[in-house]
């Protein structure tokens, strides 16, 4: 087979025939291309054979259907992992590890599951029950050895906002504790769209999170429960604001209120977090040095409950105390199926939320110490740490970030560690519970409000993210902003739209480009941004960095005309403009032309100074995918200059870019032509048009 000088072309070949289910095997499409060496290379697109879908769903619903022993034992032991991992567990080497970390995570759970019920609106006990359960269920059905799975201040905030809701319409006074019915009802619900996202394989939604989104959540949410603390941390009694604008409403009702601030609070408040920041600066400064993090949340707790007991400050300053926490379990109830019916809407973003965080944190650990996760068994894991506890008056749960850095930094091994946090907590739920009765309300605010440093500092990386990218900082400015000012869930719902959007935006105006030679070489770069690139005479290369779709088919023609300097709309009608002029001109026997011109003359006319090329280059190498506009698109371009005599070649189109042409009929209805219209480089479209003989009205 011999090569002419067509650096390449294409080439349809038919070859149909019948295959088992049915259908038709698609076209063969062989390229041929001239490399450097002259040397041939045929390349032939694969043979695809289209499966007849409703075989094959049929093939799976029946395996899946089918019972066997061996599937009922493999379905278990992926149902509950730790069948898996613990008949492995190397006791001598983990066993240490575990039983440090289980110890401090659980002596940092208990202050903190009593903190989190203020964010909740429940009694201490509850958060204590959550805990409890979330951990022991985790170990059973997690995949991840490392997360801590209990209570999230984020998590406790929106269930918080919604029992807020329910009172109120219910007629209740916010500053009494609420029934823990509505916990549950909302846990319960939230557990049930975890379990049927992983039954109907729905983790995809998690990837609409961005990190900009997710980050700004979380710093907006952290405002809401920093806002939401500042009355106990100063001891005034207001109502507990309710609904949109939350944040904005409650420091109005705290600065009206700031003349009947307890000083006894606000002392106690001062101290403990001078003491809580001070030391959590200093473990962050040597925690190279220090085997385990300081316990100084359990610390200021006993310290502040002796101080309060034995001074007697709820009885001589009135300072708010935690009060009866009971000891033991409340008997298991049922969520009341009327309550789930109204907290059905609001249980979504929590499950949607409490999942992201949960399997965002499982994969960084399984990243970090090399080993993998099953992101849907995680979505089954936190959706049953949801619902079984629902039962015994537990609120929603999620993998919190703290804990986890905690618990790798002490040695955690497996999840046998979060089995040792369960019995510490079990400790506080059978014996200790009633020892925190004197606890200060405002103990509780300041170890909510210094635990959420880290969410609070993202304000500093505002310079450096902006840096980086600017649109996933007005990303989090939107999100963080609708979190804290409207309400967390609008926040995130106006966070996900916001980002979507952003990425339509950045799609309907993309970079567009013309293209120059880098010398002495094969390939071509913007001309705008780099030096010493050569221009091709005669030749125009177009650079479109974006799928050609409806939303920017606009765009598209625009920066096409304005970078080519040439609308061949505008000229075609000019032509026939200045032609009709020549007719009107000719009839009257006048021979010159309407602009004084000799007739050997209105060739120059014809073709005006702008149409300096002979052929358009478009690279569709950024071109991602082509709809039913983007290829008529295409096709008008082809149409419009072919007009004007001016070549349209197509180069570095991928496979999928190529099929919608094929269907959308830009080749022509045989193909024949694709040889002359596409091209593998642009380098091979540029040799191309080159060796083209110039038309005869461009020849001027």
């Amino acid at each position: 087979m011999t090569c002419n000088l067509t650096p390449i072309f294409f080439t349809l070949q038919e070859h149909i025939h019948e295959v088992n289910t049915g259908t038709m095997e698609r076209p063969l499409e062989a390229t041929r291309m001239e490399n450097t060496t002259s040397a041939c290379v045929l390349m032939e697109r694969k043979t695809h054979v289209k499966m007849n879908r409703k075989q094959v769903m049929l093939a799976k619903l029946r395996k899946s259907c089918s019972c066997t022993p061996q599937k009922l034992k493999n379905f278990l032991m992926d149902f509950l992992p730790v069948l898996q991992w613990l008949p492995k567990y190397k006791c001598k080497e983990y066993i240490w590890g575990d039983v440090m970390s289980g110890l401090v995570i659980g002596i940092i759970l208990v202050p903190q599951a009593i903190a989190y019920s203020l964010l909740a609106g429940l009694k201490p006990i509850y958060s204590l029950y959550t805990s409890f359960f979330a951990n022991i269920i985790y170990f059973l059905m997690g995949t991840s050895r490392h997360v801590s799975v209990g209570i999230f201040s984020l998590i406790s905030l929106m269930v918080g906002q919604v029992v807020d809701r329910e009172l109120l319409l219910a007629g209740f006074d916010l500053n009494d504790d609420a029934s823990p019915v509505l916990g549950d009802a909302l846990t319960f619900v939230a557990g049930v769209y975890q379990v049927l996202m992983g039954i109907f394989r729905l983790g995809f939604i998690s990837m609409y999170l961005s990190e900009a989104v997710l980050d700004g959540f979380a710093t907006g949410a952290s405002l809401t429960i920093l806002t939401a603390q500042v009355k106990y941390l100063i001891g005034i009694k207001i109502p507990r604001s309710q609904g949109h604008g939350m944040l904005v409403i409650t420091w109005i009702n705290v600065f009206r209120n700031i003349s009947q601030a307890n000083i006894c609070d606000v002392i106690t408040s001062a101290i403990c977090i001078l003491v809580l920041v001070t030391a959590k600066e200093l473990g962050d400064r040597y925690k190279h040095k220090l085997k385990f993090p300081l316990p100084t949340e359990l610390v200021v707790i006993v310290l502040a409950t002796l101080v309060s007991h034995y001074g007697k400050l709820n009885e001589v300053y009135a300072s708010s105390v935690s009060g009866a926490i009971p000891t033991g379990f409340i008997p298991p109830k049922v969520p009341p199926f009327n309550l789930m019916l109204r907290v059905a809407v609001d249980a979504l973003p929590l499950a949607i939320v409490s999942f992201v965080f949960t399997v965002s944190l499982s994969e960084m650990c399984a990243k970090k110490y090399a080993y993998s996760i099953k992101a849907n068994q995680e979505m089954f894991a936190v959706g049953f740490c949801n619902i079984i506890p629902s039962f015994f008056h537990s609120f929603a749960t999620s993998a919190a970030l703290a804990k986890t850095l905690v618990k790798t930094s002490t040695g955690c091994q497996t999840q046998v560690s979060g089995v040792i946090s369960a019995m510490v907590v079990l400790l506080v739920l059978l014996f200790l519970a009633p020892l925190f009765y004197s606890l200060q309300k405002c103990v509780l605010a300041c170890i909510i409000i210094v635990s959420l440093r880290g969410a609070l500092r993202k304000f500093r990386d505002v310079p450096s993210r902006y840096h980086v990218n600017k649109v996933d900082t007005f990303v989090w400015i939107v999100t963080m902003s609708a979190s804290a000012l409207i309400s967390t869930e609008i926040g995130l719902l106006v966070g996900i739209v916001f980002s979507l959007l952003c990425i339509i935006v950045r799609t309907q105006r993309p970079r567009t480009a013309l293209l120059g030679q880098i010398q002495d070489t094969n390939f071509y770069e913007d001309d705008l941004e780099y030096e010493n690139l050569s221009s091709i005479p005669k030749v125009k290369i177009f650079r479109f960095e974006a799928p050609l779709y409806y939303a920017n088919k606009d765009y598209f023609l625009k920066s096409l005309y304005r970078l080519t300097n040439l609308d061949p709309n505008l000229e075609v009608a000019r032509r026939k403009k200045y032609e009709k002029k020549e007719k009107r001109h000719l009839k009257k026997g006048d021979h010159t032309t309407a602009n004084g011109l000799g007739i050997g003359e209105t060739t120059l006319q014809l073709v005006p100074k702008q149409t300096d090329f002979q052929a358009l280059v478009v690279d569709c190498s950024s071109i991602l995918f082509l709809d039913t506009t983007g290829v008529n698109t295409l096709k008008e371009i082809l149409k419009d200059y072919r007009d004007l005599n001016i070549s349209v070649l197509l180069a570095c189109c991928n496979p999928s870019v190529i099929d919608s042409l094929k269907r959308g009929g830009y080749f022509g209805k045989d193909f024949g032509s694709m040889r002359e219209m596409l091209f593998y480089s642009i380098h091979n479209a540029v040799q191309f048009a080159k060796d083209q003989k110039l038309p005869a009205d461009c020849s001027v």
